[in-house]
C-alpha cells in the first residue's frame, strides 16, 4: 500500500459525501433497466451497493465475501473467496458489481472472472478509482471519484 515506514495520506468521507458520491455513480452506470442483478462485494461495497440499488430500484442483490486487504491495507497472497454465488444465479444475467475502491484491482478482477466463468455479463462499479495503483488491465466501468490516498468511509467503525 505505501512504502515502508511511511503513513498513507487519508480522505475521509463523509455520509453526505457518501451520498454525493453513490448519485454520481448512479448516473454513470446508467438504468437499472441495463442489469439483472447487483453484486456487492464485501465488505467495503456493501454499503455503497445497497445505497446504489435503492437509487437505481434494484431489488436483486446477491453478495461476494472476498478478502485480499487486511484492515491495515496489507495485501494476502492471493483473492481469498468466502461466499460466492452459485454460477445458476448468475448464467446469462447482466451484473453490475460493485465495490468501493479499485485500488490495485485485484479483488474486482477476481471476481469478475468468476462472473464470467458462470456465464454473467459483469459491468463493474466502483465509488473509488485508483488508476495509478492498479496492477491489472481491466478497469471499472463506472466510478464516482479518482484518488491516490486511502479512503476511510464513514461505515468503516474505528478507523
Amino acid at each position: 500500500m505505501t512504502e515502508a515506514g511511511t503513513t498513507p495520506t487519508k480522505t475521509h468521507v463523509s455520509w453526505d459525501d457518501l451520498d454525493r458520491l453513490v448519485a454520481d455513480l448512479a448516473d454513470a452506470v446508467g438504468s437499472a433497466d441495463a442489469y439483472d442483478i447487483l453484486l456487492a462485494v464485501t465488505r467495503g461495497g456493501l454499503v455503497p451497493a445497497g445505497m446504489l440499488a435503492y437509487r437505481l430500484g434494484i431489488r436483486e442483490i446477491l453478495v461476494a465475501a472476498v478478502e485480499y486487504y487486511d484492515d491495515e491495507g496489507a495485501t494476502a497472497e492471493e483473492v481469498v473467496f468466502h461466499h460466492f454465488p452459485d454460477a445458476a444465479l448468475l448464467r446469462a444475467q447482466r451484473i453490475l458489481v460493485v465495490d468501493e475502491v479499485w485500488e490495485t484491482g485485484a479483488t474486482m478482477a477476481a471476481v469478475v472472472a468468476r462472473v464470467r466463468a458462470a456465464g454473467g455479463e459483469p459491468t463493474i462499479a466502483v465509488i473509488h478509482y485508483k488508476p495509478g495503483r492498479s496492477l491489472v488491465t481491466e478497469r471499472p466501468d463506472a466510478w464516482a471519484a479518482t484518488t491516490e490516498e486511502w479512503v476511510v468511509y464513514p461505515y468503516k467503525a474505528g478507523r
